[in-house]
């Protein structure tokens, strides 16, 4: 069985192998709806685009368009990873309000 973990070099120091991206098989999709839900081995991110278009109606339609299943490890390297996405974005243009009580909010 091949040994698949990091080894100190001749310094003591651990070499961590490189990440190549290989993203010949990438598709890209658009979301403005996510929800997630989970269980003890999966979180499912579900993601989609909202078509309704009148701000007034009394419920609005999603078209689901992608389910993404990660582990619990793998959501909680993703969450730390938007926490500094996000918040180098709120640093370079302000902060981001979430207050879904307003419908008169105006973000994009």
């Amino acid at each position: 069985m091949p040994d698949d973990y990091p080894h100190p070099n001749a310094a003591g120091e651990s070499q961590t192998p490189k990440v190549v991206w290989d993203d010949s098989n990438m598709r890209m999709s658009y979301a403005n709806v996510v929800n997630a839900t989970s269980t003890r081995e999966e979180v499912t991110l579900f993601f989609g685009v909202n078509k309704t278009w009148n701000a007034s109606e009394k419920e609005f339609h999603v078209a689901l368009t992608d389910r993404i299943v990660v582990n619990p490890f793998a959501a909680k390297r993703l969450v730390m990873l938007l926490s500094g996405v996000l918040a180098q974005y709120e640093k370079r243009y302000g902060p981001l309000d979430l207050d879904l009580r307003d419908p008169s909010a105006t973000n994009p």
